[in-house]
């Protein structure tokens, strides 16, 4: 079977999941815009159509798989209850995260890390465009940016520009109930989209 079936198929089950839930109940726990069993989700600056059609974006297309994949865990996992513990802690600090650390460490911290370094402004600007907000932490940052990855699940991204011995750093945090709103693969991935937007948005 190809990669692209099998997409399809993990698609087609989420999408059977989705369909049977209790739009309204969703709605109430998430916070979410719903018409006429239709989700507006915003997922880093950009809303999706979820309904029991399917996804799409604003051009009536499609998403990616990851993004889709994100998107229909977002809404199958949520909680009953309003999780409690709003600290933020690195990916690798969720107990859950190890099979996953490498990856996120790779795809998403050092490959900001890389592609902006030197390049603080067009970081900033980039952020910006992706609806980030600057954020005072009270510690010594170039950088501080709070993102609404998804409602109720915001991301610090957190960057020191390179010096003349130090190589640029970032890293990307999460709230500590993140993890009842997404699992562990889905927050990776949602680093990795976070650092891929950026990216794209720096070209332009």
């Amino acid at each position: 079977m190809t990669e692209g079936r099998v997409f399809d198929r993990i698609y087609r089950d989420y999408l059977k999941k989705f369909s049977a839930i209790d739009f309204e109940r969703v709605r109430d726990r998430l916070g979410l815009n719903l018409e006429e069993r239709c989700f507006i989700i915003p997922f880093l600056g950009t809303p999706y159509r979820i309904s029991p059609e399917g996804i799409t974006d604003c051009q009536g297309k499609r998403p990616s798989h990851d993004v889709s994949t994100v998107l229909f865990k977002y809404l199958l996992m949520r909680p009953e209850e309003e999780p409690s513990g709003s600290g933020w802690l690195t990916y690798k600090d969720f107990k859950d995260a190890a099979p996953f650390v490498e990856g996120f460490s790779n795809t998403v911290e050092k490959a900001i890390s890389k592609n902006f370094a030197g390049k603080l402004s067009s970081l900033k600007s980039a952020c910006e465009a992706l609806n980030g907000m600057s954020v005072d932490l009270g510690v010594s940052y170039d950088l501080s940016v709070k993102f609404e990855a998804l409602p109720k699940v915001p991301i610090e991204l957190l960057f020191n520009d390179e010096e003349e011995e130090f190589p640029a750093q970032c890293s990307v945090l999460f709230e500590r109930r993140a993890e009842r709103y997404l699992d562990m693969e889905c927050l990776a991935i949602t680093g990795m989209i976070l650092s891929r937007r950026l990216t794209r948005q720096e070209g332009k």
